[in-house]
C-alpha cells in the first residue's frame, strides 16, 4: 500500500519554482547611467595643412575645378596658437569654370565672430582670372606644413626673437611670381597689415626663401 502524498506539496513546489524564475527574470538591470564619463578632451590648434585638406573637400563639391588662392591662420582665446598650429584658417578658392571665388573657414570650436566649429563654405564673389600678385596653385604643390615651416622660420630669425619671443604669429599660404612655388609667409604681429617681421619659406621644398622687415 503507497504512502500518502501531503495535500498541496505539488503546489507548493510549483510556487517556489515560478517565484525562482521570474525572480531572475525581474532583476534590475545596472544602472549603466551612472558610469563616469570620460571627459571630452579640450580642443587643440591645427596645421595649416590639416585645415586645408578639409577645406578642399568642400571646394571640390563647389566646383571640380576649384584651385586655392590663399590659407591665412586666425588666432582664437580659446584656443591658443603653438608651434606652427592654430584654432582656425581661412581659404580662398577659385573656379575659372564658374568665373568665382569662394572663402571657407575651419576652426576647432564655435568662437565669436561668426567663427563655426568644421569646415564651412562662405560667400561667393565674382572672379575672371588671376591678378595682382595672387594667382592659383595645384594642392599638389603643398608638401610642407605650417609647423614644418614655423620651425624653419624660428631658426633664421634668432636676432628677432630675442626681443619679440613672445609676440603672435600668423601664416598665409600663397602663390605670387616673386617665387616659383607657393610659400609660407610667417609672420610676427597682431594682423596681416601690422606685422613687423616675415620670413618665406618654400611650400613645396621647405627651404628658407627670404626675410622681410
Amino acid at each position: 500500500m503507497s504512502k500518502a502524498r501531503r495535500p498541496g506539496f505539488e503546489f507548493v513546489a510549483l510556487v517556489l519554482m515560478w517565484g525562482l524564475v521570474f525572480g531572475s527574470c525581474s532583476e534590475t538591470p545596472p544602472n549603466r547611467t551612472g558610469q563616469e564619463k570620460t571627459p571630452a578632451h579640450p580642443a587643440a590648434p591645427v596645421t595649416g595643412r590639416f585645415a586645408f585638406q578639409r577645406i578642399y573637400i568642400q571646394a571640390r563639391t563647389w566646383a571640380a575645378d576649384a584651385q586655392p588662392l590663399r590659407l591665412v591662420s586666425f588666432n582664437l582665446k580659446e584656443v591658443p596658437s603653438e608651434g606652427g598650429k592654430c584654432g582656425a584658417w581661412q581659404a580662398l578658392f577659385a573656379s575659372a569654370m564658374r568665373g568665382k571665388a569662394r572663402t571657407y573657414t575651419y576652426s576647432v570650436v564655435e568662437s565669436a565672430g561668426n567663427v563655426h566649429e568644421g569646415a564651412l563654405a562662405g560667400r561667393e564673389e565674382p572672379w575672371s582670372g588671376p591678378h595682382g600678385q595672387e594667382r592659383p596653385f595645384l594642392q599638389q604643390a603643398l608638401r610642407i606644413d605650417s609647423d614644418e615651416a614655423f620651425t624653419t622660420a624660428v631658426k633664421a630669425s634668432p636676432d628677432y626673437l630675442k626681443k619679440k619671443s613672445k609676440g603672435k604669429v600668423l601664416f598665409v599660404l600663397e602663390s605670387t611670381p616673386r617665387f616659383p612655388n607657393p610659400t609660407w609667409r610667417v609672420l610676427w604681429g597682431e594682423t596681416i597689415g601690422t606685422g613687423d617681421y616675415s620670413v618665406f619659406v618654400d611650400a613645396s621644398t621647405g627651404r628658407y626663401l627670404q626675410t622681410v622687415k
